[in-house]
């Protein structure tokens, strides 16, 4: 005995996989987004500017020109602490040293480096032109001798970050117009056995409304399946990532990577009913001719 057809079943199996499959790339995309965004921060907050200071300065103007650089805007703050080190030239000397095998000391008789301050920037700060404007601002400074900062790692950085960020929007805007289509066209096949028993609840009166209804709530439940399934993904991938390279933990940001996670299952949903929608609304305008 053939088992009857309810309107609204379907065979969902390829679909739920082609849209988690696609749900995932797109939160891989997002992910790598949110990671690359800590990291240029990262690498932002933790380049230095150093601020030498003049020889024979006494501990009184050593600590006055500190107060003197707290009160600076660009000076980062961490946990309300101003993320500004002294380096005595003792200090710089070991480092130096420990760093090339060599101990010019011994040939020099004395130790010709300076005591100084390092000073990490706010992530707004880090742009050639306000750099220039910092270093000047710094080398006004009664007791500061020269400032000094990596001038080709800024410019290689900022050029690199736009590059990248151009790069992975594009990705993410072909990859969601790919998305649309596939699931349209999958969604359209999966229907095609269909077509006749909505044709029927045409004949007997049935409105569009009400044919489509169960259609749109079976792809809203493919689509919020899919986003769960692709974010649970997303989070076993991060969760793996994180066991073998534990130095990435530096790079999470919890409260990104929620939104991104509630945008996939969000994203799932959308797609499943504007998909199934446009498909329903498909057979629905189809003569008795074209169903055939």
């Amino acid at each position: 005995m053939a088992r009857k057809k309810k309107v609204g079943s379907y065979p969902s199996g390829m679909i739920m996989f082609s849209l988690t499959l696609a749900l995932f790339l797109i939160g891989l995309c997002g992910m790598l987004a949110i990671q690359s965004k800590r990291l240029v921060t990262y690498i932002r907050e933790n380049n230095e500017v150093r601020v030498f200071l003049d020889k024979d300065l006494d501990a009184q103007k050593v600590n006055a020109l500190y107060r003197t650089l707290v009160s600076r805007p660009y000076v980062l703050y961490q946990n309300n602490n101003p993320q500004i080190t002294f380096v005595t030239k003792d200090s710089a000397a070991k480092q130096f040293i420990a760093e090339t095998k060599e101990d010019f000391r011994q040939l020099l008789g004395e130790n010709p480096l300076r005591d100084s301050y390092r000073v990490k920037l706010r992530e707004d700060y880090f742009e050639e032109a306000k750099l220039k404007s910092i270093k000047a601002d710094l080398e006004g400074i009664n007791g500061v001798f020269e400032v000094v900062y990596q001038e080709n790692l800024v410019d290689v950085i900022n050029r690199n970050i736009t590059k990248v960020y151009l790069i992975m929007s594009g990705f993410a805007l072909v990859l969601l117009l790919i998305i649309v289509v596939l699931m349209n066209n999958t969604i359209r096949l999966a229907l095609h056995s269909q077509r006749l028993l909505i044709r029927s609840m045409q004949l007997v009166g049935a409105t569009n409304g009400f044919i489509t209804r169960p259609f749109l709530r079976r792809g809203m439940l493919q689509g919020l399946i899919s986003g769960l399934v692709a974010a649970s993904l997303l989070v076993l991938l991060l969760q793996v990532a994180l066991y073998n390279l534990p130095e990435l933990a530096v790079l999470q940001e919890p409260e990104k990577m929620a939104m991104l996670l509630a945008g996939l299952v969000v994203l799932g949903i959308l797609i499943g009913l504007i998909s199934t929608f446009q498909a329903v609304n498909r057979y629905l305008g189809m003569s008795l001719d074209e169903m055939y």
